[in-house]
């Protein structure tokens, strides 16, 4: 396994190496650019980089205007003002029309830290979600991180990328490893149990499934990176194969993945699931590996959490 890296770090990289592609990719930052990386960008296309500020609002509606020009613009700030503070604008300026913007959330969930429960926003993937014709993307590494940006940029719509503060390990490095939007992959194949997982949670759910084994229950892990729209045919073939499924998550159990999931399986193939998530509850301060074993959202918690329920 290779080193950690954090996927704001990823997004980065991606927007320079983009720009260097596409002379119409252009980025807006919210007076973060240090924090959400973007900086990258600004410090080698500085003429196509705009700071707005601490006016997310706005920020959404320049952008807005530059999809109506041909540019592809990113818009960048941490997700609980990307997605929450400037949510009508993103419903209103760009869902409502369409239009060609892509934003890059940064420190979202609870591995945000010592930021607080007022920085770790937990609504963002719920809010997205119900935005008709928003993709909702939330990549697990940086190998992930970097094809979601770069496959954001071919797709023509409205884009919401879900990236964490946190360093997590490399789970993708594998010459077979292949980013779609809209496709999900088995990363362990199991008989017994699916659990099908997102962002820093499918290394959580790799760990699970290596402690379950000496248990004896062989569980199949799933990738989902793009939560909208959703791979069901891949976890309802898996259900399908093992009769029961857990999602893990970074986000609130009220409609992040385990709903969308749920969604799915209750219209086409119903069996038992188990939400693995922040279940209605704000986060706190704290390092971001002491948030994630106290929620038990890393590889322990999600283990012990399976074990009681099976």
């Amino acid at each position: 396994m290779a080193d950690k890296i954090a996927t704001r770090e990823s997004y980065g990289n991606a927007l320079k190496e983009l720009g260097e592609k596409n002379p119409n990719v252009v980025v807006l930052d919210a007076d973060l650019a240090a924090a959400t990386k973007t900086g990258v960008f600004k410090k080698a296309f500085p003429d196509r980089f705009f700071d707005c500020g601490i006016a997310e609002c706005n920020m959404v509606g320049v952008a807005a205007g530059l999809a109506t020009v041909g540019k592809i613009p990113f818009v960048s700030s941490f997700a609980m003002f990307a997605a929450g503070r400037a949510f009508e604008q993103v419903r209103n300026s760009v869902g409502y029309p369409h239009l060609n913007v892509k934003i890059g959330a940064t420190h979202a969930g609870i591995t945000v830290g010592e930021d607080g429960a007022s920085h770790q926003c937990n609504e963002d993937i719920a809010l997205m979600r119900t935005i008709p014709g928003m993709v909702v993307m939330c990549p697990s590494d940086d190998i992930e991180a970097k094809a979601c940006v770069a496959a954001a940029a071919e797709y023509e719509g409205p884009v919401y990328m879900r990236f964490g503060r946190a360093a997590c390990p490399v789970i993708n490095d594998r010459p077979d490893y292949h980013f779609e939007i809209g496709k999900g992959t088995v990363v362990r194949e199991g008989k017994d149990l699916t659990i099908v997982a997102t962002g820093v949670c499918v290394g959580s759910a790799l760990e699970a499934a290596e402690m379950l084994e000496k248990d004896g229950v062989s569980a199949e892990v799933i990738n989902i990176c793009t939560i909208k729209p959703l791979d069901e045919e891949l976890i309802i073939k898996s259900a399908k194969k093992t009769g029961k499924v857990v999602t893990a998550e970074e986000h609130s159990v009220i409609g992040g993945l385990g709903s969308a999931v749920c969604d799915a399986l209750c219209a086409s193939y119903p069996v038992p699931v188990k939400k693995i998530g922040m279940q209605d509850v704000f986060g706190e301060s704290g390092s971001a590996a002491a948030l994630m074993e106290k929620y038990q959202l890393d590889g322990k918690g999600v283990y012990a959490q399976i074990r009681e329920w099976l």
